[in-house]
């Protein structure tokens, strides 16, 4: 089938959001609420191997036992609610970064997307974060321009499982009315890729520093970025049967090319 849409990661695909705005954001606001808590990169890496905000405070609040303070009775007691208010604070913190423009979009995003736009695609955004923080990051960080091309968003508020289940991706290809071979994801981490490959759908990569070392062997290509004309990416690896080192930066026709070698390379 033919090429329909292209469905996009947030967090670290369509910007780095963990290092310049979810990280400080967390640790803005543990010192809001005066918690004697203060995450590094390298502790941060390891927490987002969990699919969400709150299942990774609630995970370090059950591995790493940190000291509470005043507020262990409120743990204690609803645990859960507990999580959600310290979540809901990040994410204030989180806005306020994306609203400051610390957050701006990876290199290549705005072009392939307003390429995928001129030739008839559709253009999704598929991702685990709270429909609070992707609000705040479809305004401030994507823009009015590229926004209004958006056909659907779906978040992981709204499955029962998030990625690396597919169901995200399945509930994107219902909205669009497509099918699975009919689109490519552009993911940044092997849970994405995870994600999106259950549910059928090829996947293009673009690492970043936390993700670089994961096992991306099922992707249809792996870069650094997807690159500017005057910004070129680095091709690091394609799906067997390819023929081809690359453009300077990934395109549709570089896509489309992929797609069919693999086609016929299965």
């Amino acid at each position: 089938m033919a090429l329909k849409a292209l469905l996009f990661d947030v967090d670290g695909t369509l910007a780095d959001t963990e290092p310049q705005g979810h990280l400080p954001a967390y640790n803005r606001a543990f010192r809001e609420l005066g918690l004697d808590w203060k995450w590094s990169k390298t502790l941060y890496r390891k927490l987002l191997l969990q699919p969400g905000g709150r299942e990774r405070i609630d995970h370090y609040l059950q591995e790493h036992n940190p000291d509470l303070g005043a507020h262990k009775g409120g743990v204690e007691r609803d645990r859960g609610a507990w999580v959600d208010d310290l979540h809901q604070v990040k994410s204030k913190h989180f806005r306020r970064r994306l609203k400051s423009g610390r957050v701006p979009l990876r290199p290549g995003v705005r072009r392939l997307m307003l390429e995928a736009v001129e030739q008839g695609l559709q253009l999704g955004i598929v991702t685990n974060a709270s429909k609070a923080s992707l609000k705040a990051f479809l305004t401030h960080a994507l823009g009015d321009e590229l926004r209004k091309h958006i056909s659907v968003v779906t978040s992981g508020e709204e499955v029962a499982r998030k990625k690396p289940a597919p169901d995200i991706y399945l509930l994107a290809c219902q909205r669009l009315g497509l099918q699975p071979d009919e689109c490519v994801a552009v993911e940044d981490s092997a849970m994405g890729l995870q994600a999106a490959r259950s549910a059928g759908i090829a996947v293009v990569v673009t690492v970043n520093a936390d993700t670089r070392n994961q096992d991306f062997s099922k992707a249809l290509l792996v870069v650094d970025q997807l690159g500017e004309p005057g910004e070129p990416c680095t091709l690091l690896a394609v799906s067997p049967g390819s023929q081809c080192d690359g453009p300077a930066h990934v395109d549709l026709a570089f896509i489309k090319q992929l797609l069919d070698a693999q086609k016929k390379h299965p």
